[in-house]
């Protein structure tokens, strides 16, 4: 047997394993969701033939021609009565591409599409497209909202790393076919993590923006923001307001941003969202958690202090250390929720919980006391209460 033939025969069957491997939870954890022990996509469930060129007498020594070096930002969506995962992946040249991978229960045996996306250009070329959120709007469209990425055109000679960045939208109904709308227009100079909400307000399309000064740096602008748009087909947003600030010296002092789509309760809207921190290694990136008025989503009613999610063990290790990202999540028949989010910008992992249990955390959970003094007090009249249960119950 040729050196080809065996290594094509070994990448195939470990390959065929790691998408049949089965997940587990894991116990205990911190009532509110259930972590998973193996991240649901990595970069190995990246089809051997997107890699590996499969003619002998042009590879025979079965070499990756195009490498895959990461999965990562995934939205989520339930199609066909299967979980798809609308993936980013990026290449070993840094390029991202999307490409649908799907899964029964959305636990594990996730499966990528034969074919990557393609989401056509507009005009101006994309010089990076990524993080698209999915959104299936009551218009009957299935929207994907994501960052359209160029080299920022008033860097100074020699700068190959600044850039500009912008909300690009495009629209299916099938996952496969994808329509490019204009781009988002705002007041703000730039725009990233955009996420559209699935119901008309008012009779408009509304959008969670995240406005900023430039690439990096929130500057002036930052928080979540939100605007109305007449149409998709020129999507417009006249007046952006800002509905969850950033803080400081908070998990969100440095950047926040809307993470999925939200899920409608009967007690209102349920967000997830990304905080960010600066610490002496680097940025900190963790989730939290928002309930917004059922009738009017830009308002938020409950807004518990601290993180949701953060990066844990083998999270916190990968491209971009000491963080998790989300922008996809999915709510099942029966209540469940799983929460996509990705950990240092390099593999994909889930989070279980249902309706019930984050409305309990969201609802009951109290607010940051954005004080060390009011904090203290806040957590020992929280020590105070649980011991005076505990004398109770031992006598």
């Amino acid at each position: 047997m040729s050196l080809f033939s065996k290594r094509y025969l070994k990448v195939v069957e470990e390959y065929e394993n790691l998408i049949c491997k089965k997940n587990s939870v894991l116990e205990v954890g911190n009532g509110i969701f259930s972590r998973y022990k193996n991240p649901v996509l990595t970069k190995d469930h990246a089809p051997y033939f997107w890699k590996y060129d499969l003619n002998e007498i042009t590879n025979p020594y079965f070499m990756e021609r195009l490498g895959v070096n990461a999965a990562l930002n995934p939205g989520a969506i339930i199609f066909d009565n299967k979980i798809c995962l609308m993936v980013r992946v990026e290449g070993t040249d840094r390029k991202s591409f999307f490409a649908v991978a799907e899964s029964e229960n959305g636990i594990d045996n996730f499966r990528f599409w034969d074919y990557p996306i393609i989401i056509p250009e507009n005009d101006e070329q994309d010089g990076n497209i990524y993080d698209m959120r999915l959104v299936r709007h009551e218009d009957g469209w299935i929207y994907g909202l994501f960052c359209r990425e160029i080299k920022d055109p008033n860097a100074k000679e020699g700068d190959m790393s600044s850039a500009v960045a912008y909300c690009g939208i495009a629209r299916s109904k099938n996952l496969k076919d994808w329509e490019r709308l204009p781009d988002l227009k705002t007041k703000a100079s730039q725009q990233r993590n955009v996420v559209l909400h699935p119901e008309f307000i008012d009779k408009k399309y509304a959008f969670y923006t995240r406005p900023t000064d430039d690439f990096i740096e929130a500057g002036k602008c930052g928080g979540i923001g939100w605007g109305l748009s007449d149409s998709m087909e020129n999507p417009i947003i006249d007046d952006e307001k800002i509905i969850d600030v950033r803080m400081y010296h908070t998990i969100k002092e440095t950047k926040n941003g809307q993470g999925a789509a939200p899920i409608k309760t009967d007690k209102g809207w349920i967000h997830i969202a990304h905080g960010v921190r600066n610490t002496a290694a680097g940025l900190r990136y963790v989730l939290y958690g928002l309930l917004s008025d059922l009738d009017d989503p830009s308002k938020i009613i409950k807004n518990p202090g601290g993180y949701l999610i953060c990066p844990e063990g083998i999270e916190r290790v990968g491209d971009v250390s000491n963080v998790v990202f989300c922008n996809g999540m999915v709510k099942k028949d029966d209540g469940t929720i799983l929460i996509y989010y990705a950990s240092a910008d390099t593999r994909v992992h889930v989070a279980e919980t249902t309706v019930d249990k984050l409305l309990d955390y969201l609802m009951n959970t109290p607010e940051d006391a954005l004080r060390s003094y009011a904090c203290t007090i806040q957590r020992n009249d929280f020590i105070k209460k649980n011991l005076d249960i505990l004398k109770k119950s031992s006598s």
